[in-house]
C-alpha cells in the first residue's frame, strides 16, 4: 500500500531530482504531439502494456499521457482509472488523484478495496478535510469484516502493489492508520483555527526553481546553503542519471542588503569540492567546532536502476584546506543512510541520519544516532531515537537545536495534517518525550520537511514544501520549494470569568473570541480561565456565554505591534451577570412627527447590538411609545415605523432578524406626566417618547433590557439598574409604568 509512495519519495528527498514528477519524460522530447508520437496509433492492449511499463519504471508523467488515452477509449474501465489514480498521487497531482479514486471507488470498490483510503490521503493533502473525513469512515465500514481474496494482476506483484489483495493483518494496520489519518483531519482543523505565530514565505526564484530544492542549511544570518539542481525545465531520465548539469548540487545564496529574507542569485557552492558530477550531493551541514563537514551522496543502484543508494560523508579541514571527503562506515547497512545533522548533545557529539536499516528497525525510514568518539572522531554502532520517535512508516530529516535540547524531524506516521509533517520532541539523543506537531501553519495539508533555525538571533528559520504557492513544475503541488519561516511575537491574551455579584470564577463558561474579519474561536472553560493565541495587526472582541447569564466584553488590539516586538501576554476579565428583568440606556431620539432615528439615538444602539452580538441566546421584542399629543390611531402607526426603524438598524448591525420583533404602543404606559397642573410638561413628554427592549428568553417572565428613558449610557445603568415587579397588563406594560391618558403627540 506504500512502496510506490515511498520510492517517490525517497527520490524527491534524498536526490530531488529524481523524483519522476519532476524528471521523467523519456522520448517524449522526440515526441512533442500525438500526431507525430508512434505510441500513440498502438492498438488497446500494447497501448496499455506500453503505459504499464512506463508506471513500474516510474514514468508516471508519461504513463498520464498514455492512460489518459485509454481511458478515451474505454470510459468505464476501474483499472485504467485505477492506474490513472495512482500516477497523479505519485505525482502529488492530489486533485484529479482523488477524482480518479472516488470514480473508481464507485465502479468496483470492492475489487479495489483500498480506494476509499486513497480518495480520503488525497482530499486531505488538499485541505478537504471533512471530505476526507468522509471518506475514511466509508473505508472503514466498507471494510468491518475482510472481504475475500482478490488476486492481484502479475504486474502488481512485480512492484508490490498489491492494493487488490485484501490482506487480514494489512486490512488491520489499514484501518489503525485511516483512524489516525482521522484524527489528523480534526486536529488540523482545529490548528487552523489557532495558527502558531509564525509567516511563511517562500524563498524566491534565486533559491527555488519549477524542479525541487531541499536541505537548506542557514550560514549564520547572511546566506543559505541549499541543494538544487538549480534548473527550470523538465530534465529526461537519461540527463537525470548521466548529465553532470543535472545532478542535485551545492550552491549558496546571500540575503539580499536592506531587504526582509530575500536571496541574491545562487552560486556555486566550491568548499571542498563536495559537488560531485558523478553523484547528487545535498543535505549539507557543519559540525560544532566547524571543521567538520557531513553531506549525502546519492547514485543509481547498479542492480536495479529505478532504485537510489545514498551514503554519509565527511571532509576534515586541514592545514591546506578540506580533506577528501570520506564515506562514514560501520553506522548502518551501505546504500540505506542519509541526511545527516551534527550536534551537541550535553557534552557528547552525536550523528543523527535518516536510515531504512533493518536491524532494530521500526519499519520505514527511522531517525537514528550515533555518538562520535571525542579520542578518534570514530562513529559509535548507531541507536535508534525511540518509539515516541519513530513509527512503522518514515521519519526523516532529523534536526537537532542544542539550545532548546530539541529535535526536530518530519514524519508521515505521526497524527498529521497531510502527507509528512514536522514534529518537536525533546530529549536526546536516544530517549524523547512530549512529541509535539509543530502546528499550522508550519505544517500544511501539503508535505513539509527539513525545518532548521537560524543559529543566532531570533529564531527564525526554513523548511521545505509543495504547499500552494511553490514554484511548480506540472502542478501545483509537485515539487518541493524552501520556505523561510518568521516567527512572530508570541501574543497571548488570558483571563478569568467572574460573577459580577460575588467575584468568584465562574465554571463551565464558554468563551468566544472574534477578530475584525468575523473569525470567531472558543475556548470552553471548565474553571473559569481560558487563553487564546493572537495575530499581529487584529482587533479582537471577547465574551463569555453561559446559560442564564449575560456577558460584558473585553476588547484587545494588536495593530501597533511589530514583528521584532517582545512576546506579550495581555490579561482581561470577563464579567457575567444574571440576567434582569429590565435595564435601560438613554439618547433614543427622534426629529418631530418622524420615525427616523437621528444621529445620537444611532450612537445608543451601537450598545444594544453589542449586547446581542455579545449574547446570541437573546431575543428582543422593540417597544416604541409616543407622547400624548396626536390622535391614538396616529401615535400607534408612528410608535409602530420608530419601533421598526430601530429593528431595521439592529439588523443591518448584523443582529438576525428571527431575534428581533418591533411592536408600537402608541401614547400608552407613559413614565412620566405629559402636563403638570394642567401646564404643558416638555421634559415627561421627552421621557414618553421612549423605546424599549424586552429579553425574551426561556425564562417565564419578561425583562427590560433596555428604556431609552432611563438616564445614562447602558453600561451606567446596568450597574445602578434597580428592579421592579412585573405587571400583569393585557398589553404587557413595562416594568415600573403605569397607563396614562390618552394626548396629542407633540
Amino acid at each position: 500500500m506504500r512502496k510506490n509512495w515511498l520510492y517517490l519519495f525517497l527520490a524527491t528527498i534524498f536526490v530531488t531530482v529524481s523524483f519522476q514528477a519532476n524528471a521523467q519524460k523519456n522520448n517524449k522530447e522526440k515526441y512533442r504531439n500525438r500526431a507525430n508520437d508512434p505510441k500513440a496509433g498502438l492498438p488497446y492492449d500494447k497501448k496499455l502494456n506500453w503505459a504499464d511499463q512506463l508506471y513500474l519504471q516510474g514514468s508516471y508523467f508519461n504513463a498520464i499521457d498514455y492512460y489518459q488515452q485509454l481511458k478515451q477509449q474505454d470510459e468505464r474501465n476501474p483499472y485504467i482509472t485505477y492506474q490513472l489514480a495512482q500516477c497523479y498521487r505519485a505525482t502529488r497531482d492530489y486533485v484529479p488523484a482523488a477524482h480518479y479514486f472516488i470514480e473508481v471507488k464507485n465502479m468496483a470498490k470492492k475489487v479495489y478495496p483500498y480506494s476509499a483510503y486513497y480518495a480520503g490521503m488525497m482530499l486531505k493533502q488538499q485541505c478537504e478535510y471533512q471530505l476526507a473525513i468522509e471518506s475514511f469512515n466509508e473505508f472503514l465500514t466498507d471494510n468491518k469484516k475482510n472481504a475475500a481474496k482478490v488476486a492481484p494482476k502479475a504486474d502488481e506483484l512485480i512492484q508490490g502493489n498489491t492494493d487488490r489483495t485484501i490482506d487480514p493483518k494489512g486490512m488491520k494496520e489499514a484501518k489503525k492508520r485511516v483512524k489516525r489519518e482521522i484524527e489528523g483531519c480534526e486536529k488540523a482543523i482545529a490548528s487552523i483555527k489557532d495558527p502558531q505565530p509564525v509567516t511563511l514565505i517562500n524563498a524566491g526564484p534565486n533559491v527555488n526553481t519549477a524542479n525541487t530544492e531541499l536541505s537548506p542549511y542557514p550560514l549564520g544570518d547572511t546566506a543559505l546553503l541549499f541543494g538544487t539542481i538549480n534548473r527550470n525545465e523538465v530534465i529526461t531520465t537519461d540527463a537525470w542519471r548521466d548529465a553532470p548539469d543535472s545532478k542535485e548540487r551545492f550552491m549558496y545564496s546571500h540575503k539580499q542588503a536592506g531587504y526582509v529574507d530575500s536571496f541574491q542569485w545562487p552560486m556555486p557552492f566550491y568548499d571542498g569540492q563536495f559537488n560531485d558530477v558523478n553523484f547528487h550531493t545535498a543535505n549539507g551541514c557543519w559540525g560544532p567546532g566547524g571543521d567538520k563537514f557531513y553531506f549525502s551522496k546519492c547514485g543509481i543502484d547498479m542492480n536495479d536502476s529505478n532504485k537510489m543508494k545514498c551514503n554519509i560523508y565527511y571532509s576534515e579541514f586541514g592545514r591546506r584546506g578540506w580533506l577528501a571527503p570520506k564515506l562514514i562506515d560501520g553506522i548502518g547497512e551501505p546504500g540505506k543512510n542519509t541526511m545527516p545533522f551534527v550536534a551537541k548533545v550535553g557534552k557528547k557529539e552525536v550523528l543523527f541520519f535518516a536510515s531504512n536499516r533493518v536491524l532494530q528497525s521500526r519499519g520505514g525510514y527511522d531517525i537514528w544516532y550515533s555518538i562520535i568518539d571525542p579520542r578518534d572522531g570514530t562513529f559509535r554502532r548507531p541507536g535508534n531515537c525511540g518509539k515516541l520517535v519513530n513509527t512503522t512508516q518514515d521519519e526523516l530529516t532529523p534536526y537537532y537545536d542544542t539550545r532548546t535540547g530539541k529535535l526536530y524531524f518530519s514524519s508521515n506516521g505521526q497524527v498529521s495534517f497531510g502527507g509528512f509533517d514536522i514534529y518537536s520532541a525533546e530529549g536526546g539523543p536516544s530517549r524523547y518525550k512530549n512529541v509535539m506537531n509543530m502546528g499550522y501553519p508550519i505544517n500544511t495539508c501539503a508535505d513539509e520537511f527539513y525545518y532548521i533555525l537560524d543559529p543566532m538571533g531570533k529564531p527564525d528559520g526554513y523548511l521545505v514544501s509543495n504547499r500552494i504557492g511553490s514554484y511548480a513544475l506540472k502542478n501545483p503541488t509537485c515539487c518541493n520549494d524552501i520556505w523561510r519561516i518568521q516567527y512572530e511575537p508570541r501574543l497571548v491574551v488570558m483571563g478569568k470569568v467572574i460573577s459580577k455579584k460575588s467575584q468568584d470564577l465562574m465554571s463551565e463558561t464558554v468563551v468566544k473570541m472574534i477578530d475584525q474579519t468575523g473569525d470567531l474561536r472558543t475556548y470552553n472553560s471548565e474553571d473559569g480561565k481560558f487563553l487564546f493565541n493572537m495575530s499581529r495587526a487584529h482587533s479582537y472582541v471577547l465574551t463569555a456565554d453561559k446559560a442564564g447569564y449575560t456577558s460584558s466584553r473585553a476588547s484587545v488590539s494588536t495593530m501597533e505591534i511589530k514583528r521584532s516586538d517582545p512576546d506579550d501576554t495581555i490579561q482581561v476579565t470577563i464579567f457575567l451577570d444574571s440576567v434582569r428583568n429590565s435595564f435601560s440606556v438613554s439618547n433614543i431620539y427622534y426629529d418631530y412627527d418622524q420615525a427616523s432615528l437621528r444621529l445620537e439615538s444611532v450612537a445608543s444602539l451601537d450598545s444594544v447590538v453589542h449586547f446581542l452580538t455579545d449574547n446570541p441566546s437573546i431575543s428582543v421584542e422593540i417597544y416604541s411609545y409616543t407622547d400624548s399629543k396626536g390622535n391614538d390611531d396616529y401615535n400607534l402607526a408612528l410608535s409602530q415605523r420608530r419601533a421598526q426603524s430601530v429593528l431595521d438598524y439592529l439588523e443591518k448591525s448584523g443582529v438576525e432578524r428571527n431575534r428581533l420583533t418591533a411592536r408600537g404602543f402608541g401614547n400608552k404606559n407613559n413614565v412620566a406626566p405629559n402636563a403638570i397642573n394642567g401646564k404643558d410638561n416638555p421634559e415627561g413628554r421627552q421621557k414618553n417618547r421612549r423605546t424599549e427592549f424586552r429579553i425574551v428568553t426561556d425564562l417565564p417572565t419578561r425583562r427590560v433590557l433596555y428604556n431609552s428613558a432611563a438616564p445614562g449610557t447602558m453600561d451606567q445603568q446596568e450597574r445602578n439598574l434597580q428592579i421592579e415587579p412585573e405587571t400583569t397588563d393585557d398589553e404587557q406594560v413595562p416594568a415600573g409604568s403605569k397607563k396614562a391618558p390618552v394626548d396629542d403627540d407633540e
